[in-house]
Protein backbone atom coordinates (compact mmCIF):
# COMPACT_ATOMS: atom_id res chain seq x y z
CA UNK A 1 0.00 0.00 0.00
CA UNK A 2 1.34 3.43 -1.21
CA UNK A 3 1.62 6.09 1.85
CA UNK A 4 1.81 9.67 1.60
CA UNK A 5 3.87 11.94 4.01
CA UNK A 6 1.09 12.44 6.04
CA UNK A 7 0.41 8.99 7.04
CA UNK A 8 -2.65 8.78 4.54
CA UNK A 9 -3.09 6.01 1.86
CA UNK A 10 -2.11 8.03 -1.18
CA UNK A 11 -4.93 7.39 -3.62
CA UNK A 12 -3.54 9.50 -6.48
CA UNK A 13 0.15 7.07 -6.58
CA UNK A 14 -1.24 4.92 -9.23
CA UNK A 15 -2.43 7.95 -11.25
CA UNK A 16 0.28 10.13 -10.80
CA UNK A 17 3.12 7.39 -12.08
CA UNK A 18 0.87 6.82 -15.07
CA UNK A 19 0.89 10.44 -15.52
CA UNK A 20 5.02 11.02 -15.06
CA UNK A 21 5.24 8.06 -17.65
CA UNK A 22 3.24 9.60 -20.83
CA UNK A 23 -0.16 8.29 -20.11
CA UNK A 24 -2.91 11.24 -20.36
CA UNK A 25 -6.38 10.31 -19.66
CA UNK A 26 -7.23 7.45 -17.21
CA UNK A 27 -9.87 5.89 -16.30
CA UNK A 28 -11.06 3.79 -13.25
CA UNK A 29 -13.20 1.25 -13.09
CA UNK A 30 -15.64 -0.90 -9.86
CA UNK A 31 -18.35 -3.22 -9.47
CA UNK A 32 -21.05 -3.40 -6.76
CA UNK A 33 -23.13 -6.03 -6.58
CA UNK A 34 -21.28 -9.06 -6.80
CA UNK A 35 -22.12 -11.12 -3.95
CA UNK A 36 -26.23 -10.87 -3.61
CA UNK A 37 -29.39 -13.27 -4.32
CA UNK A 38 -30.73 -10.96 -6.26
CA UNK A 39 -30.36 -8.41 -9.18
CA UNK A 40 -27.67 -7.29 -11.46
CA UNK A 41 -24.37 -6.43 -11.06
CA UNK A 42 -23.11 -2.90 -11.83
CA UNK A 43 -20.32 -1.69 -13.22
CA UNK A 44 -19.13 2.03 -13.31
CA UNK A 45 -16.21 3.77 -14.89
CA UNK A 46 -15.22 7.45 -14.82
CA UNK A 47 -12.56 9.49 -16.24
CA UNK A 48 -12.01 12.24 -13.47
CA UNK A 49 -10.42 15.65 -13.54
CA UNK A 50 -6.95 15.30 -11.45
CA UNK A 51 -6.30 18.36 -10.97
CA UNK A 52 -9.60 19.11 -9.10
CA UNK A 53 -10.20 16.48 -7.09
CA UNK A 54 -13.17 15.69 -4.94
CA UNK A 55 -12.69 15.42 -0.98
CA UNK A 56 -13.97 12.38 0.75
CA UNK A 57 -13.84 9.87 -2.28
CA UNK A 58 -13.05 6.27 -1.14
CA UNK A 59 -13.67 3.08 -1.13
CA UNK A 60 -18.04 3.22 -1.32
CA UNK A 61 -18.10 0.23 1.27
CA UNK A 62 -16.30 2.88 3.82
CA UNK A 63 -18.91 5.79 3.23
CA UNK A 64 -22.23 5.51 4.34
CA UNK A 65 -25.36 6.07 2.29
CA UNK A 66 -25.62 9.34 2.77
CA UNK A 67 -21.99 10.56 2.07
CA UNK A 68 -22.10 8.52 -1.08
CA UNK A 69 -25.32 10.01 -2.33
CA UNK A 70 -23.70 13.35 -2.09
CA UNK A 71 -20.53 12.45 -3.53
CA UNK A 72 -22.32 10.44 -6.64
CA UNK A 73 -24.03 14.12 -6.93
CA UNK A 74 -20.57 15.87 -7.13
CA UNK A 75 -18.61 12.49 -9.02
CA UNK A 76 -20.90 12.56 -11.46
CA UNK A 77 -21.44 16.61 -12.32
CA UNK A 78 -17.14 16.77 -12.77
CA UNK A 79 -16.27 13.48 -14.26
CA UNK A 80 -14.90 13.92 -17.68
CA UNK A 81 -16.54 10.61 -18.91
CA UNK A 82 -19.05 8.23 -17.14
CA UNK A 83 -19.98 4.47 -18.09
CA UNK A 84 -22.37 2.37 -16.81
CA UNK A 85 -23.32 -1.54 -17.02
CA UNK A 86 -26.32 -3.15 -15.64
CA UNK A 87 -25.64 -6.46 -16.05
CA UNK A 88 -28.84 -8.45 -15.05
CA UNK A 89 -29.47 -11.54 -13.24
CA UNK A 90 -30.61 -14.13 -16.22
CA UNK A 91 -26.81 -12.87 -17.33
CA UNK A 92 -25.39 -14.07 -14.39
CA UNK A 93 -26.88 -17.30 -13.98
CA UNK A 94 -25.88 -18.35 -17.64
CA UNK A 95 -22.41 -16.83 -17.55
CA UNK A 96 -21.19 -16.63 -14.03
CA UNK A 97 -21.02 -13.60 -11.83
CA UNK A 98 -16.86 -13.19 -12.93
CA UNK A 99 -17.96 -13.29 -16.35
CA UNK A 100 -21.25 -11.25 -16.07
CA UNK A 101 -18.68 -8.65 -13.87
CA UNK A 102 -16.11 -8.75 -17.04
CA UNK A 103 -18.93 -8.38 -19.50
CA UNK A 104 -19.88 -5.08 -17.87
CA UNK A 105 -16.16 -3.58 -17.73
CA UNK A 106 -15.65 -4.23 -21.09
CA UNK A 107 -18.98 -2.35 -21.87
CA UNK A 108 -17.86 0.40 -19.73
CA UNK A 109 -14.04 0.41 -21.47
CA UNK A 110 -15.88 0.20 -24.99
CA UNK A 111 -17.74 2.97 -24.29
CA UNK A 112 -14.70 5.44 -23.47
CA UNK A 113 -13.17 8.03 -25.63
CA UNK A 114 -9.61 8.12 -26.16
CA UNK A 115 -8.97 6.74 -22.77
CA UNK A 116 -5.36 5.83 -22.51
CA UNK A 117 -5.62 3.31 -19.68
CA UNK A 118 -7.74 1.75 -17.33
CA UNK A 119 -7.62 0.89 -13.44
CA UNK A 120 -9.45 -1.52 -12.68
CA UNK A 121 -10.21 -3.21 -8.88
CA UNK A 122 -8.77 -6.80 -8.63
CA UNK A 123 -10.15 -7.97 -11.85
CA UNK A 124 -7.78 -8.38 -14.96
CA UNK A 125 -9.98 -8.32 -18.43
CA UNK A 126 -8.55 -8.42 -21.98
CA UNK A 127 -9.36 -4.61 -23.42
CA UNK A 128 -8.40 -2.90 -26.55
CA UNK A 129 -6.54 -0.27 -24.25
CA UNK A 130 -4.13 -0.82 -21.84
CA UNK A 131 -5.11 -1.64 -18.17
CA UNK A 132 -3.86 -2.30 -14.88
CA UNK A 133 -5.79 -4.50 -12.08
CA UNK A 134 -5.01 -3.20 -8.93
CA UNK A 135 -5.77 -5.37 -5.59
CA UNK A 136 -8.31 -3.49 -2.89
CA UNK A 137 -8.14 -0.48 -5.78
CA UNK A 138 -11.28 1.03 -4.50
CA UNK A 139 -8.99 2.12 -1.21
CA UNK A 140 -5.74 2.66 -3.67
CA UNK A 141 -6.63 5.20 -6.48
CA UNK A 142 -8.89 7.82 -6.47
CA UNK A 143 -10.36 6.95 -10.00
CA UNK A 144 -11.31 3.27 -8.66
CA UNK A 145 -13.53 5.01 -5.85
CA UNK A 146 -14.94 7.44 -7.52
CA UNK A 147 -16.34 4.50 -9.75
CA UNK A 148 -17.46 2.66 -7.35
CA UNK A 149 -19.04 5.27 -5.74
CA UNK A 150 -21.24 5.29 -9.12
CA UNK A 151 -21.42 1.83 -9.03
CA UNK A 152 -22.46 1.49 -5.57
CA UNK A 153 -25.26 4.13 -6.18
CA UNK A 154 -26.71 3.34 -8.78
CA UNK A 155 -27.51 -0.55 -8.01
CA UNK A 156 -28.94 0.65 -4.57
CA UNK A 157 -31.49 2.88 -6.30
CA UNK A 158 -32.32 0.03 -8.59
CA UNK A 159 -32.92 -1.89 -5.68
CA UNK A 160 -35.02 0.29 -4.10
CA UNK A 161 -36.95 0.22 -7.43
CA UNK A 162 -37.39 -3.32 -6.95
CA UNK A 163 -38.28 -3.36 -4.00
CA UNK A 164 -41.58 -1.41 -4.78
CA UNK A 165 -42.22 -4.33 -7.39
CA UNK A 166 -41.38 -7.18 -4.89
CA UNK A 167 -42.19 -5.72 -1.77
CA UNK A 168 -41.72 -9.15 0.33
CA UNK A 169 -38.30 -9.58 -0.02
CA UNK A 170 -37.03 -6.22 1.60
CA UNK A 171 -35.15 -5.22 -0.92
CA UNK A 172 -34.65 -1.71 -0.06
CA UNK A 173 -33.25 -2.63 3.68
CA UNK A 174 -30.98 -5.18 2.26
CA UNK A 175 -30.14 -4.42 -1.44
CA UNK A 176 -30.27 -8.10 -2.37
CA UNK A 177 -27.43 -9.73 -0.07
CA UNK A 178 -27.77 -12.46 1.69
CA UNK A 179 -29.11 -11.44 4.79
CA UNK A 180 -30.71 -13.69 7.96
CA UNK A 181 -33.60 -11.31 6.84
CA UNK A 182 -33.50 -11.86 3.47
CA UNK A 183 -33.06 -15.80 3.05
CA UNK A 184 -36.26 -16.02 5.72
CA UNK A 185 -38.06 -14.16 3.51
CA UNK A 186 -37.25 -16.02 0.34
CA UNK A 187 -37.62 -19.19 1.98
CA UNK A 188 -41.23 -17.83 2.90
CA UNK A 189 -42.12 -16.39 -0.68
CA UNK A 190 -40.22 -18.71 -2.94
CA UNK A 191 -37.58 -16.99 -5.42
CA UNK A 192 -38.60 -13.95 -7.49
CA UNK A 193 -37.51 -12.84 -10.90
CA UNK A 194 -34.53 -11.12 -10.26
CA UNK A 195 -33.40 -13.42 -8.01
CA UNK A 196 -30.34 -15.23 -9.52
CA UNK A 197 -31.10 -19.15 -9.63
CA UNK A 198 -27.39 -19.98 -9.53
CA UNK A 199 -27.25 -18.86 -6.03
CA UNK A 200 -29.89 -19.28 -4.25
CA UNK A 201 -29.94 -23.45 -4.82
CA UNK A 202 -28.53 -23.53 -1.03
CA UNK A 203 -31.87 -21.95 0.26
CA UNK A 204 -34.96 -22.77 -1.98
CA UNK A 205 -35.55 -25.53 -4.77
CA UNK A 206 -35.65 -23.24 -8.28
Amino acid sequence: MKKSTDNQTDMFYYERTLASNGVRLIAGIDEAGRGPLAGPVVVAGVVMPLDDPIAGVNDSKKLSAAKRDKLYDLIVSKALQVQVAIVDHDIIDRDNILNATKSGMLQCINGFTDVDCVLIDAVKVNAPVQTLSIIHGDALSYSIAAASIVAKVTRDRLMVQYDAQYPQYGFARHKGYGTAEHIALLKQYGPCPIHRRTFITHFVEV
